[in-house]
């Protein structure tokens, strides 16, 4: 059995009025009743280890299960739309050591559901972003999180901190589309600490120059006080986003492949086996390094199967320890696993 997670201060449940997804609170609990309910009397949780793993207090989860026995959500099984998302979670948690994973329903037929995914993604931030005491939380780029940040209701949290965990612009000035702690720190009302250099640079002293200004050890200590570090994950192939919003070029992407890559975090490409790919563009590289094993909750948003085997990988490499998937993804990534 795994040790709870650390470094997050249970929360309570937002109050139970609609969001601006359309999606009502009420649903939201009778949700989070099932999950604690089924950890407690099918897989033999204590209330304690629930209340971590679900981030609320012991008391909330007594709630939660008293509330799903009131419901009749409990039988001999567990009756409820969630319950089979919920058995998959706790199967890929098992699977892969998790520090947490969540499953969302897949709502449209079709491979990838990046919305579902994103809107769970974005329940997760906003438990966190409802405390009161200061909070930091670290996002890498692209759609994923995008998405995410798009579905963060409006509130005002100044004392919170967004830290980006990469650059946005490539190497020739082009500013990326998918610059998320702006937006996401204009949704809060919080401080924004974005990362305005290239991804990749031209050469190593360039690189070199960049990461020796204040600014970008002051990004790294930033970084260090962040209670979740949360990104999507491309893939690697002649479509890689990372190479279609030009940030590494035909050639440089070739070498990756070369090398095995099979994912990247961060525009950290790395293979089946979950290691980081050294030399050709990774040199010049300005994105935050993550560690191996990693260190605190560390979040991947994905979904698809074109990035099943990366998601694998960088599981299994401990570059990451927390998913949010699509069930759709969790039945492949585990079809994978079993082979």
């Amino acid at each position: 059995m795994r040790s709870p997670s650390r470094g997050k201060a249970p929360t309570e449940p937002a109050a139970e009025t609609p969001n601006d997804r359309g999606e009502s609170l009420s649903d939201r609990k009778l949700e989070m009743a099932a999950r604690a309910a089924w950890l407690y009397h099918a897989k033999g949780r204590r209330q304690d280890q629930i209340a971590a793993e679900l981030n609320v207090s012991r008391q909330i989860v007594q709630r939660l299960v008293a509330l799903a026995a009131s419901e009749n959500l409990i039988r001999f099984q567990l009756i409820h739309p969630m319950s089979e998302c919920i058995e998959l979670a706790e199967r890929v948690r098992e699977t892969f050591d998790l520090v947490y994973c969540e499953v969302a329903p897949a709502s449209k037929r079709g491979d990838g559901d990046i919305e579902t995914v994103a809107t769970a993604a974005a329940l997760y931030l906003e438990n966190l972003l409802l405390q009161k005491a200061p909070t930091t939380v670290a996002l890498g780029n692209g759609q994923a999180m995008r998405e995410t940040a798009n579905r963060i209701p409006m509130m005002n949290r100044p004392q919170h901190k967004c830290i980006s965990l990469m650059g946005n612009l490539t190497r020739y000035g082009w500013a990326s589309h998918y610059d998320v702690v702006m937006r996401l720190a204009e949704r809060i009302g919080g401080q924004c600490y974005p990362v305005p250099m290239p991804v990749v640079t031209n050469t190593i002293e360039e690189r070199q120059f960049i990461q020796n200004q204040l600014a970008y050890r002051s990004f790294l200590s930033l970084i260090e006080e962040a209670t979740v570090l949360m990104m999507g994950m491309g893939y690697i192939d002649w479509q890689a986003p990372l190479h279609l919003d030009g940030h590494i070029t035909d050639l440089e992407l070739g070498e990756a492949m070369q090398a095995g890559a099979v994912g990247e975090l961060l525009g950290h490409s790395f293979t089946a086996q979950g290691k980081l790919i050294d030399g050709g563009y990774h040199d010049r590289l300005t994105s935050y390094l993550l560690p191996s094993p990693a260190k605190r909750t560390t979040m991947i948003v994905q979904t698809g199967s074109i990035r099943v085997v990366g998601i694998r990988a960088a599981l299994r490499g401990r570059l990451a320890n927390s998913l949010i998937t699509d069930e759709q993804t969790a039945r492949l990534l585990l079809e994978l696993q079993d082979k």
